[in-house]
């Protein structure tokens, strides 16, 4: 697993019958007005244009309109809002869904969703435009000008400093990849008692563990940083500095990173919903590290925010930042990393975006540098699926983005494979290092299963092949000399190699008697430690080197006691966790009888925890 894991200007034109041989047509240039007399025929083939115009633009929409809820059906999607951009404008700014999966109101476009990450790409253009104003340099030691907190100086910052620059490009070696937030109710840390990882605050001590510059590596701890280092330089709260900087001057009117939200904000708030789908407790999370998570907005608010970048790309007046210093935003400091945003493509199909989770919700906003195209979509639950990618496909398909790669699968031809060969396919595989994809046999096909649902759909070609009917990628299984399935060959696009199968999936095991009672007690302390990080990693036996340096920032939820349900051997095959190869696979079952979940614990062969999946099927 991952070491954390915690983001409506609709133009209608009417037409109207005319009985008479002339009639003036209204047109509309800039702010004048004139009336032009058309003879009858111009006239109708006037209007037969304008229709045919209204007709698939209504067609584009309702297509789209009808995809999306299609995607959030399969899913169990409560809620979803999206807002487009299209030649510099929001064309379609619309809600689906519900606020929560209760039915308790519908979505609508100025239904309010937690940005999760895409709160620092508008933090981002908030400390740009102090360096514009020159009250902080982008290349500087920030230290000179924080005073309510300081990076503490060691052994990697002797010969480089932490800058602006490198926070937000993610490259000064801070640490602290994310946030869970704090339950509606629970104390919150200060930013500096967040900063050094002091009571209440849940995660470690944000710290410089390799020398600033030289790589690039996610962290939220360090726009954490910048958020102090608005607060010293401008004496101002973020929240006000950022209402009077960014969100105000680019009409982004719903927008706050007020944290806790005031009421009248709360009111007009979607629910959180968890991976499960189940209802986040509170409804939210409050995020004190407002400008690493918490921003409360809209997508018709993010798309006015990219519209500004683009507007201020364009040497557009009333932009918040320079043609220049959005130039130096928009360009790669290290590994596809702009300032505050990430690039992919290049030239004037350009994009820029960012994609956000906060506990219960999930955000993407990705537009055109040039184009004046773009999208953001908002959901109230998190999801790891593809859905919000396949989205934006349809949306480039649908409005013929330019430099944007999208293919149609083809139709796939299913040959009928008895279900007892399809289920000895099912099971868990590594899919990558630390990175796991599970299958799961129904109604003759394979699926992945993904949050518990079904989720992409494999066809079966022929009794050993199965295609993907969303993209170019085939799976291809064969047993081996005993007749189990321990790998498979992967193919996506270009990529093909083998993958090791884990294990199988569970259909209500029960637990049996523990063979190593004080081995499953180390496990359970090893697992503690892995969720809390810090000292407590530091300190614990019985882990593997890349575990405890890759879970120093804390997995999150503690699971609690565990109860033994099989080991199986799986040397040999290749899996790797945290630097560790796996020699054996240990399942456990915790949680409540009716709703139980399952701990998949990786072990070297000396015996060592590398690495743990947590799973309910």
């Amino acid at each position: 697993m991952a070491a954390f894991q915690p983001g409506n200007a609709t133009g209608t034109i009417v037409a109207k019958s005319f009985g008479e041989q002339r009639k003036p047509i209204l047109c509309i240039f800039r702010s004048t007005i004139h009336f032009t007399v058309l003879p009858m025929r111009q006239l109708v083939q006037r209007i037969a244009v304008l229709s045919l115009v209204v007709i698939v633009s209504q067609s584009r929409a309702d297509d789209l309109d009808e995809f999306i809820r299609k995607q959030m059906q399969k899913r169990h999607i409560p809620g979803l809002s999206i807002a487009i951009i299209q030649d510099g404008k929001i064309s379609k700014a619309t809600g689906y869904g519900f606020i929560d999966k209760k039915g308790s109101a519908p979505v609508t476009p100025s239904t309010l969703f937690q940005a999760g990450s895409v709160s620092k790409s508008v933090a981002a253009v908030g400390a740009l435009h102090l360096t514009e104003e020159g009250k902080v340099a982008l290349d500087d030691d920030v230290n000179a000008k924080l005073k309510t907190w300081k990076v503490p100086a060691n052994e990697f910052t002797k010969e480089k400093k932490v800058t602006l620059r490198g926070l937000l490009s993610h490259t000064t070696g801070l640490t602290v990849h994310g946030f869970p937030g704090y339950e509606v109710g629970a104390p919150l840390p200060t930013v500096s008692q967040i900063l050094d990882g002091e009571p209440p605050a849940n995660t470690p001590a944000v710290r410089v563990d390799f020398v600033p510059g030289t790589r690039w590596r996610y962290s939220g701890g360090g726009y954490t940083v910048v958020q102090q280092l608005i607060t010293d330089v401008t004496g101002q709260s973020f929240p006000q500095f950022m209402q009077t900087t960014v969100l105000g001057p680019l009409a982004m009117t719903e927008s706050t990173y007020q944290q806790p939200l005031p009421v009248d904000k709360a009111k007009a708030t979607a629910t959180g919903h968890s991976g499960d789908r189940d209802l986040i407790k509170g409804r939210w999370h409050i995020y004190p590290e407002m400008a690493a998570a918490g921003l409360w907005t809209t997508p018709s608010d993010l798309a006015r925010f990219a519209m500004g970048i683009q507007n201020a790309l364009a040497g557009k007046s009333g932009a918040v930042l320079s043609k220049q210093m959005a130039r130096q935003m928009l360009t790669d400091q290290k590994d596809n990393d702009g300032l505050g945003v990430f690039l992919e493509g290049e030239g004037s199909t350009m994009r820029f975006g960012h994609n956000g989770r906060d506990e219960g919700f999930d955000a993407l906003m990705t537009a055109g540098a040039e184009t004046g195209q773009g999208v953001i979509i908002m959901i109230n639950a998190n999801d790891n699926s593809r859905m919000l990618g396949h989205i934006v496909d349809e949306v480039a398909r649908k409005y013929h983005w330019a430099g944007y790669s999208t293919t149609k699968p083809a139709k796939r031809g299913a040959v009928a494979v008895e279900a007892k060969k399809l289920t000895a396919y099912e099971g868990r595989y590594e899919l990558y290092n630390n990175r796991m994809i599970t299958f799961v046999a129904t109604q003759g096909r394979l699926f992945t299963l993904v949050d518990g649902f079904n989720d992409e759909e494999f066809v079966p070609e022929t009794t050993t092949r199965l295609a993907s009917a969303d993209r170019d990628a085939y799976l291809l299984f064969t047993p081996n000399a005993k007749g189990e399935i321990t790998e498979l060959v992967w193919k996506n696009g270009k990529e093909e190699r083998k993958i090791p199968r884990i294990g199988p999936l569970f259909h209500a095991p029960r637990s049996t008697t523990d063979p190593d009672p004080a081995r499953t007690h180390k496990i359970e302390s090893a697992l503690q430690a892995m969720a809390q990080g810090g000292k407590a990693m530091a300190d614990v036996p019985g882990v593997t080197p890349g575990a405890r340096k890759d879970f120093m920032q804390g997995a999150g939820a503690e699971i609690g006691s565990l109860a033994f349900v099989s080991a199986e051997t799986v040397k040999g095959r290749g899996i790797e966790r945290h630097e560790g190869q796996v020699d054996q696979i240990l399942t456990y079952k915790f949680g409540s009888t009716t709703a139980p979940h399952y701990a998949l614990v990786y072990l070297t062969s000396d015996g060592l925890v590398t690495d743990y999946d947590v799973v309910k099927k």
